[in-house]
């Protein structure tokens, strides 16, 4: 059998990975705002409580801490997806789906999530932070196609879905009363204004 490791060991490293956790979750509501390259680690140290030496403890540096934030940020809504899928008594791909969607409008009342993933597009110049979008874009894709049973298509809609909710949400497009932007919010309610806003329906060739 291996060498058990000491319990002070065991402590350390479960402190570490607790503290761990904390930065990354406090990163994403500071990187939220300012995003990848106006946000100074120590900003994102004071947010958890630390020094931003302890932060250099255990990130390498801004990027990776930037790529632990995006990773974070598309976990939550991978788990909340399947969850909300595993949660539901519909049985067709497109009732499963549209359960999915209530799921990503509650999800994204945490303002938060909207606008990392935003920061993190913007940001995908840079070839770390691309592989990561690229990374969870590829986990929630595959999450959402297995756990619904949807064909591709109807996938990419309720990806595009998403994205449309996203500008809806960042641009008030809800407050406007006007033709355009009755037409990009057509069927689609303000999440902080309705708990079940309409959905998109399967479309038919």
């Amino acid at each position: 059998m291996p060498p058990t490791a000491p319990a002070t060991e065991t402590k350390s490293r479960s402190t570490a990975e607790a503290q761990r956790s904390k930065i990354v979750s406090r990163a994403v509501r500071v990187f939220a705002h300012a995003g990848y390259h106006a946000t100074p680690v120590a900003q994102v140290a004071a947010a958890a409580g630390v020094s931003p030496a302890y932060v250099f403890r255990l990130f390498p540096g801004k990027l990776a801490l930037f790529v632990s934030a995006v990773e974070h940020c598309y976990e939550r809504v991978r788990v909340g997806l399947i969850a909300s899928a595993d949660g539901t008594d519909a049985s067709t791909p497109e009732e499963i789906l549209a359960a999915m969607s209530d799921a990503y409008v509650d999800l994204i009342r945490d303002r938060d999530l909207i606008m990392l993933q935003v920061h993190a597009q913007s940001a995908c110049d840079v070839p770390e932070i691309r592989a990561a979008v690229q990374r969870g874009l590829a986990e929630l894709v595959t999450a959402v196609t297995d756990a619904s049973g949807a064909d591709s298509a109807s996938v990419q809609r309720f990806v595009a879905y998403g994205q449309l909710c996203h500008l809806i949400v960042q641009a008030d497009l809800a407050s406007i009363d006007e033709t355009w932007a009755r037409t990009l919010s057509d069927g689609i309610q303000h999440p902080d204004d309705a708990p079940t806003p309409s959905r998109p329906g399967p479309t038919r060739d």
